[in-house]
């Protein structure tokens, strides 16, 4: 929502502990979001089947058309028949200040999902992320992949300003890649006391986006690969843009894409939501992605890359 005033004009300093303010608002624009919706709309635009495992209210029989509409997989979903799907309410004054609520709903009832019967079966799952969410959804989540020796991507992100190093030790411990910008890579280090070479022992791949600089990919072993951005024609929303990479970078080591033109892939689509105005608002053009893969990253990537991607 767009509030054509200033917050900072609403507020009176001395009555401060008895605020009760309404904002008449010029717009209302709604954008399907939230991490996992983001990641799987993107790996459907990539031709790739993702299966989507999270708990919604009764509200999500749209957002659930639009996510198969681009063949993402919503049978895992939990439904709470007496609670909201999760949801983020921001309004925007005129000096780009915000105030904004975050409603936690059906997203709380996420510990109350087993994984077992998706991963715990021949080719149930290839790789699992777990991604922001209830806490103890993710703890649960973690420990299921574990148990039944499936591969999983560890990305706290939001939810390292909220979780103790313990918790955070819990996530990282054993996991394939491990996923963060550069600011959640610091806290991460600062929550669990570990040092960079203590969390290279305990994941595979070490993946840290660093905005406008790209990406820095550290394997177990200490190679190190750091991946240029895309450029883009125009920024119009941020929001996303990280889960575009994660799908793009996923995308890329499924269909068998070596660590650095997966990266590559991860950082187009990441330009892409860059460039629209919501997570879910881009479309996939081959012929264009190709020829942005070439100018940005030369015929060799484009080529490699260009093998795996839908028409």
């Amino acid at each position: 929502m767009q509030f054509p005033g200033r917050f900072a004009d609403q507020f009176v300093a001395d009555q401060l502990e008895r605020v009760s303010l309404s904002f008449l608002v010029d717009d209302l624009v709604i954008k399907r979001g939230g991490v996992a919706g983001n990641i799987c709309y993107a790996l459907g635009l990539l031709g790739q089947r993702p299966v989507l495992v999270g708990a919604v209210g009764p509200d999500f029989a749209d957002y659930r058309a639009e996510l198969e509409r681009v063949g993402v997989d919503c049978t895992r979903v939990h439904v709470c028949d007496d609670v909201h799907t999760a949801r983020f309410m921001c309004t925007t004054d005129s000096d780009m200040r915000q105030i904004a609520s975050f409603y936690t709903g059906a997203m709380a009832r996420a510990g109350e999902i087993s994984l077992a019967e998706l991963i715990g079966q021949p080719g149930g799952a290839d790789l699992v992320l777990v991604g922001a969410n209830d806490p103890g959804a993710m703890l649960r989540h973690t420990q299921e992949c574990r148990d039944f020796g499936v591969a999983f991507v560890a990305d706290p992100s939001q939810q390292l300003a909220r979780m103790e190093g313990p918790e955070i030790r819990q996530l990282v411990e054993g996991a394939r890649y491990l996923i963060t910008n550069d600011y959640e890579w610091e806290l991460l280090l600062q929550k669990t006391g570990w040092s960079e070479a203590q969390v290279a022992e305990r994941v595979d791949v070490r993946i840290t986006t660093l905005g406008e600089h790209g990406a820095q990919l550290v394997s177990r072993g200490g190679a190190e690969l750091k991946i240029g951005v895309v450029p883009e024609t125009g920024k119009v929303d941020p929001t996303g843009v990280g889960d575009g990479f994660r799908a793009g970078f996923l995308a890329g080591v499924h269909g068998g894409l070596s660590l650095e033109r997966s990266a590559q892939l991860g950082s187009l689509v990441a330009v892409y939501v860059l460039e629209t105005d919501g997570p879910q608002e881009w479309d996939w053009d081959r012929e264009a992605s190709v020829a942005r893969l070439r100018d940005a990253y030369g015929p060799d990537a484009s080529d490699e890359i260009a093998a795996h991607l839908p028409t």
